[in-house]
């Protein structure tokens, strides 16, 4: 009787791993993605990149690459003048873990923030 392997999936986010491309993470086999995203924590709060946004933005001449996702961001932010990081990754069709790692990039930048309106956190423009 020959039986099938099943698949190798990601114990992070469930996504099936191809055939020896998994990764070994505190016990756990991850996919390359997922272990990308550990190695490199997302940091919503950090002055040393604000700052190297801010300082490279104001060189004569410079202007920040913008990735589609970000200038679609950007977009939907000024037309609906805020929203809830659900509902904006939901309009983006993006996964909330995208969209936050777009959205930190752009909040060094200064060209976002996030900010309380009656109870709920709000993405929106600075």
């Amino acid at each position: 009787m020959i039986t099938q392997e099943q698949p190798l999936k990601c114990e992070e986010c469930g996504a099936v791993i191809p055939e020896n491309d998994e990764r070994q993470f505190k016990g756990q086999v991850i996919c390359e993605d997922c272990y990308m995203t550990v190695l490199s924590p997302l940091k919503v709060c950090d002055p040393w990149a604000a700052y190297c946004a801010k300082s490279f933005s104001e060189k004569p001449g410079s202007q920040p690459d913008l990735t589609p996702v970000q200038t679609r961001i950007l977009q939907v932010l000024k037309e609906t003048g805020g929203l809830e990081r659900q509902e904006l990754a939901e309009r983006l069709k993006l996964s909330e873990e995208d969209l936050k790692r777009d959205f930190a990039t752009l909040r060094h930048m200064e060209k976002v923030r996030a900010e309380k309106r009656d109870g709920c956190i709000i993405l929106s423009l600075s």
